[in-house]
């Protein structure tokens, strides 16, 4: 008989300066993975030693707990620009939504959210999409598409017709496994493709490379269109 191989587990940093947190942050990730879907592992520390730590992609940050605020995020980008954040703080700040989105965050959830809810962002984001309510998105595509991009100087931006279908499907907020199964092709190469899209148009993740694909009608889709995004919130 042949055994499928579970995807190999991925580890998730899990940062609080307040022990009882750390621990209740830790403990959603007692949650059995869905089948197909790989383990999330927490490795809970300091900022410092996480760090240090380079098996790691993904973080989660308890602003509410830190004592740095927005200040915490803009070192994170300045330490580690390879982890992808997920940021967890005070309810019905949108400009701390905001704000967070355009420092890094892949995803914020307030003090409310149930542990089911932060398990299923921190997926959402391993999988390559975002998560933030939809409203706010909105908002923030109003206020990048007002800003100069830093890959529209001057250039044409020259797509093959597949580097257009993904950056469609990117600006959808599909996720890199769901734009393979969708166009037929490995997620590995869909993440060569978000890469090679992100070169060529100057950005550094996902959001800004749908702000630049939309505000320059890189995909044919007019300026100001809505962007998908995971939560229904």
């Amino acid at each position: 008989m042949f055994s499928i191989c579970s995807p190999d587990p991925i580890r998730i940093g899990v940062a609080s300066e307040e022990p009882i947190r750390l621990t209740g942050l830790t403990s959603v990730f007692d949650q059995p993975a869905q089948e197909g879907r790989p383990q999330l592992v927490p490795v809970a520390g300091g900022l410092e030693k996480l760090f240090e730590d380079k098996t790691l992609g993904y973080l989660v940050v308890d602003l509410q707990s830190s004592s740095g605020g927005l200040q915490v995020l803009e070192t994170i980008r300045r330490r580690r620009p390879d982890l992808r954040l997920i940021v967890i703080g005070p309810y019905g700040n949108d400009e701390l939504v905001l704000a967070s989105i355009v420092a890094g965050a892949r995803a914020y959830l307030d003090l409310t959210a149930n542990p089911e809810t932060v398990f299923k962002a921190i997926e959402v984001v391993t999988e390559g999409s975002i998560w933030a309510p939809r409203k706010l998105l909105s908002r923030l595509i109003d206020r990048l598409l007002k800003q100069p991009e830093a890959g529209a100087g001057g250039g044409e931006t020259r797509l093959t017709e597949r580097e257009r279908q993904v950056l469609e499907l990117v600006t959808m907020a599909r996720s890199n496994r769901e734009i393979a199964e969708e166009l037929g092709i490995e997620e590995r190469t869909v993440k060569t493709y978000v890469g090679r899209l992100m070169r060529k148009t100057g950005v550094d993740n996902r959001i800004r490379l749908s702000m630049t694909a939309l505000s320059h009608s890189l995909t044919g889709r007019p300026a100001g269109a809505e962007i998908g995004q995971e939560s229904k919130k």
